[in-house]
């Protein structure tokens, strides 16, 4: 949210928007208009269910971040958890000419997405803050990384894939972006209020996630 800054008077687009959530915080956050899509028909369905109760004018389509294409361009698109589906360098650039596509010119793309620049194999152990990342194969481009997570009422994956820097920036720079900026993760002051510094430290000496910033 920092990133993304005060979204007063944006359109905004949330590609893989999975039920809503940060679809419904920016329209609360004063955001003009905001539309989700996600390729899962089960997680638009959850997330229209939410807009009938909470009622904030959010359009929720079902529909693929490499195809989408509006009539209508956005100010402002997110994305939480998409690049890393790319299984390769073409669908990597497919997914960013797609969000390019969206955008109005000078618009920008924020997205957190799984760090290209940690060397998984050798990544320390995160079961302590709820989850595991657990590779299959060699590591290379291209390489699964199965993510598990230990919630308080059971235990889920997900799947993604290993694309260096380099990849991401020609894919961003092909799509038409003018400028990348990449950030780390920020300790949340609650994160630090409940278990202090030391305890977060193989997250942030090792972060096996990054945020980006693209401007059209």
């Amino acid at each position: 949210m920092q990133l993304i800054g005060d979204p007063t008077g944006k359109s905004v687009l949330d590609v893989a928007c999975g039920e809503g959530f940060y679809s419904r915080m920016l329209k609360q956050c004063g955001a003009t208009s905001v539309t989700g899509v996600d390729l899962s028909v089960g997680m638009i369905e959850l997330a229209i269910q939410q807009e009938e109760i909470n009622q904030q004018g959010i359009q929720f389509l079902v529909a693929d971040a490499r195809e989408y294409n509006p009539s209508e361009k956005y100010d402002l698109v997110i994305a939480a958890y998409l690049l890393n589906y790319a299984h390769n360098q073409q669908e990597l650039q497919e997914m960013c000419d797609g969000i390019a596509r969206c955008l109005n010119p000078g618009g920008r793309f924020i997205t957190v997405n799984c760090s290209p620049f940690l060397h998984f194999p050798t990544a320390p152990s995160y079961r302590k803050y709820g989850f595991e990342t657990i590779l299959t194969a060699p590591w290379g481009e291209g390489t699964p990384i199965t993510w598990r997570f230990h919630l308080s009422d059971g235990v889920f994956e997900l799947e993604n894939y290993h694309l260096n820097q380099a990849m991401h920036e020609e894919a961003f720079h092909r799509a038409g972006f003018k400028k990348t900026a990449w950030h780390k993760p920020q300790l949340s002051p609650d994160g630090l209020k409940l278990q202090g510094h030391s305890f977060w430290s193989d997250f942030f000496e090792h972060s096996p996630v990054a945020f980006i910033e693209c401007t059209k």
